[in-house]
């Protein structure tokens, strides 16, 4: 099995929504922003080959959006979807399965463009997508907090065509998140702080386990318990999610994958003398 960091480009958030109720005299020491406030992110996705598959993890923002949508989360960068699968040899077609952790616009928004014809349709003809049942019924009928995050020309063709599949959903037991084997090496962490539903794979390489951490851990500058987006929907569930996801860090040596780190693409975590998650150096 080879995992392969997939960069789609960079895009921006407000600060203040990001790092929720950390004041931003001690946010900003680590992620400088702009003069209007907005922190550059990444969007970075992951390609995973196992056998005959060839597994897409989420797909980025994508850019059939109208130029009102991108002026306000600004996209940019040299990177995007198609081109850097490109440079590892893979076109759109070699896809076999596209796994969305969830269905937020800058997560699911590349796995559909327009043809010529201007109809919505795959970015991947041949491949197979999956989400699940809980988190689609979630999607497609938001709660208004949530609304502007889940596009329904993002998540729609994808049923309409046919294409999309849903994962069952295992019930949690107690604070643990229920976890499920998707496919061999492949286990699936579902949680339900920041959306409800939302899948973490977490991938068995030969000298490693690499864990996709989507928007639970968002960045390596949110290891701190209380540092939890305002687009967490529960963000109590999302502190003690997190904790359960550092403490198997530390324990079982996991190697974190962070989807919108502006510099930092993985790495491990370790408890400092005083008892906090931070990086190993």
């Amino acid at each position: 099995m080879i995992c392969t960091p997939i960069p789609t480009g960079f895009f921006k958030l407000d600060g203040g929504a990001m790092y929720g109720v950390v004041p931003r005299q001690l946010w900003q020491r680590k992620h400088q922003p702009d003069e209007n406030n907005m922190c550059t992110w990444a969007m970075r996705c992951l390609l995973v080959e196992t056998g005959e598959r060839k597994i897409l993890i989420d797909t980025g923002i994508g850019d059939k959006q109208d130029e009102k949508f991108r002026s306000h989360f600004e996209p940019h960068g040299e990177d995007s979807l198609l081109g850097s699968l490109e440079k590892v040899g893979v076109r759109p077609t070699d896809i076999t399965d596209v796994f969305l952790t969830h269905l937020h616009f800058d997560h699911v928004g590349g796995g559909v463009i327009r043809n010529a014809a201007g109809k919505l349709v795959p970015t991947f003809p041949n491949a197979t997508y999956w989400s699940n049942q809980r988190h689609y019924d979630w999607a497609i009928n938001p709660n208004p907090r949530e609304a502007a995050s889940f596009l329904k020309e993002n998540i729609l063709p994808l049923q309409e065509q046919g294409v999309l599949k849903f994962i069952p959903v295992p019930e949690q037991v107690g604070n643990t998140p229920a976890s499920v084997e998707w496919l061999p090496g492949i286990k699936l962490h579902f949680v339900y702080g920041h959306t409800e539903a939302m899948m973490l794979p977490e991938i068995k390489l030969s000298d490693r386990t690499l864990l996709y951490c989507a928007d639970l851990l968002p960045s390596h500058y949110h290891l701190g318990l209380p540092y939890v987006m305002c687009y967490d929907i529960r963000p109590l569930v999302t502190m003690e999610e997190k904790k359960w996801l550092m403490e198997r860090a530390v324990t079982e040596g996991l190697e974190l994958m962070f989807e919108h780190d502006p510099v930092m693409v993985s790495g491990r975590v370790r408890k400092n003398e005083r008892g906090r998650y931070v990086m190993e150096s």
